[in-house]
């Protein structure tokens, strides 16, 4: 069979079959010829006597090839087997060595392909399971943060509340205490007011006796020798008063916290979070993916989404207030929002009437929807992201200094927000948690080479990694979510251009190419699938890629205002 030429592959739109002059759909593969099969040469490959007894399975559930390595003993020769008493890989006349005389041989190639399942599903239970239920608890963390500040809140405000009913019962108590002592002053001042009246009598008194006895002991008056001796009043008594004595009161600091009560952590055993359970995880322990999917597939279950034969155009509409398309986000709400490089942001309904409009400093892939339903946007010329939310209010979410923000885009996953920047001649990726705060950088590789040039757009796969496009370097730069490198896509013969970037559901990734004028499209690991549109879906200038909740497959061009809605899965 002969490899289809460079110039068909740059033209087909799926995975062709690989039967000779077949071009049909290749969704089933053969994991003996290693080989994608359209369903009319399935049936053919199944009925042949060579190849009735191949195991044909669909294309994603493919035995992956085992990687070619050349026996260091027979340099002609592959390694295909595996000898179980020697724990070594070696070629079929290794096989008939007397090293190996009387061991146990197994196929190197159903050993690699029963591993990868197994690795595989690994992988599909830290994506669906893992992820998803630490992310919930994650949320239930931050559920309770929330919860405690507002306990703690409640307390603080009720500590004041009760304080200040002690201070008002203080002040109540002492201005009568006051007042009780000026009605005593009053009492006693009285009491000394008449004891000094009664001494201003006496005085009065002895004045008066004082002139009497005076007038009896003149020489000339003979009456005293007739007249009755005076006697004279005693001195009145007083009493002192008793004045009152102030008790100093008898309190310490733990009186006065008995009496504003204390904040006491109730000596129970926190419960644990509930963690969920993996849904017949124990099945899925004991069977692989592909098995699980072809137990789900003889009971006639409904199957998963795959790619089409074809690639069908939905619908299309003009997008009001932009120039021309360069970047497209989809919200939860169904209705989008789409971008010029000049700086015209606007919102549109799925039929094109304008909602709202935004300007900033312009740029490529410089706006993302939220899970929440906000949309967050760079300015590039102001070094700052923003958000606007559902209620239309633009909020300043992070300053990003001397670096300027060109790209972004929120995660599915956690909500992270990916931005990419530049500055002078250097270029990075910057990890920000929903409310800003940065968490990674990402900027070189392993080797301490340059990453990126210049990230025009950016965006996530399902299994968390980072992929930019990179126009400057005219490549896919992906790397993990450590950020480590994982690989590039440079295009097919002809190079790549690239512009817009996104993933779907199905961790494919779609990229724009202005060389070729077409949408690339490649599989989770960089490897090319096919080119999902060209010209002949009349597309003409791509720019712009959104794929939304419900699959649909937005497309953006140059030189127009009109926005292009297809249809890839199934």
């Amino acid at each position: 069979m002969s490899e289809p030429s460079d110039e068909q592959a740059a033209m087909q739109h799926y995975l062709v079959c690989g039967t000779e002059d077949c071009q049909k759909n290749g969704q089933f593969y053969c994991n003996a010829c290693h080989q994608p099969l359209c369903e009319q040469c399935r049936d053919k490959h199944q009925k042949s006597p060579n190849t009735k007894n191949h195991e044909i399975v669909l294309y994603r559930h493919r035995k992956h090839q085992l990687p070619v390595e050349l026996c260091q003993y027979h340099p002609t020769r592959n390694k295909e087997l595996f000898c179980r008493e020697c724990s070594i890989p070696i070629c079929s006349k290794c096989s008939t060595m007397k090293e190996h005389k009387g061991h146990d041989i197994d196929d190197l190639e159903e050993i690699y392909a029963d591993k990868y399942a197994v690795w595989q599903g690994e992988f599909s239970k830290i994506q669906k399971y893992f992820l998803p239920t630490t992310n919930s608890l994650k949320s239930d963390i931050e559920e309770d943060v929330t919860e405690i500040k507002k306990i703690m809140e409640s307390i603080r405000t009720s500590m004041k509340a009760e304080a200040k009913t002690l201070k008002n019962l203080v002040d109540e108590v002492t201005s009568e205490s006051i007042e009780n002592i000026h009605t005593m002053e009053k009492s006693l001042l009285k009491m000394l007011k008449s004891q000094e009246t009664t001494y201003d009598d006496y005085i009065a008194y002895l004045w008066k006796m004082s002139d009497e006895f005076q007038e009896y002991l003149s020489i000339t008056n003979k009456k005293l020798l007739f007249t009755k001796t005076l006697r004279i009043q005693p001195i009145p008594e007083t009493t002192k008063p008793v004045p009152p004595v102030f008790t100093v009161g008898r309190f310490s600091k733990n009186d006065i916290s008995e009496l504003l009560g204390k904040v006491n952590v109730p000596n129970t055993k926190p419960e644990k979070r509930k963690i969920q359970p993996m849904v017949a995880e124990s099945a899925h322990m004991k069977s692989t993916e592909k098995q699980l999917e072809q137990s789900k597939e003889k009971s006639d279950m409904k199957p998963t989404l795959s790619l089409s034969s074809s690639v069908t155009k939905v619908r299309e509409y003009r997008v009001p207030g932009v120039d021309y398309v360069y970047h497209v986000s989809a919200d939860k709400s169904g209705r989008l929002w789409a971008s010029d490089i000049i700086g015209n942001l606007v919102q549109t309904d799925l039929q094109g009437n304008l909602l709202q409009k935004i300007q900033t400093s312009g740029g490529y892939g410089y706006h993302t929807a939220t899970q929440d339903g906000d949309l967050i946007y760079t300015d590039r010329n102001k070094e700052v992201i923003y958000r606007i939310r559902q209620d239309r209010k633009i909020t300043e979410l992070k300053k990003t200094g001397d670096w300027r923000p060109i790209s972004i885009h929120s995660s599915r996953i956690n909500g992270d927000i990916l931005v990419g920047m530049y500055k002078d001649e250097e270029a990075k990726v910057t990890r920000y948690s929903k409310s800003g705060k940065e968490i990674q950088n990402i900027q070189r590789d392993n080797q301490g080479q340059e990453l990126y040039r210049y990230p025009y757009y950016i965006t996530e796969n399902i299994n968390g990694d980072i992929c930019t496009s990179d126009f400057h370097k005219h490549s896919v730069v992906v790397v993990n979510k450590s950020g480590e490198h994982r690989f590039s896509y440079i295009g097919q013969q002809s190079g790549l251009f690239s512009y817009g970037i996104c993933t779907d559901v199905l961790g494919h990734i779609l990229v724009c190419d202005s060389y070729s004028k077409s949408v690339h499209l490649l599989d989770q690991d960089g490897g090319f699938l096919s080119v999902i549109l060209s010209s002949q879906q009349g597309i003409k200038e791509p720019r712009g890629v959104c794929v939304d909740e419900e699959n649909n497959l937005y497309v953006g061009q140059y030189c127009t205002n009109t926005l292009r809605v297809y249809k890839y899965l199934r």
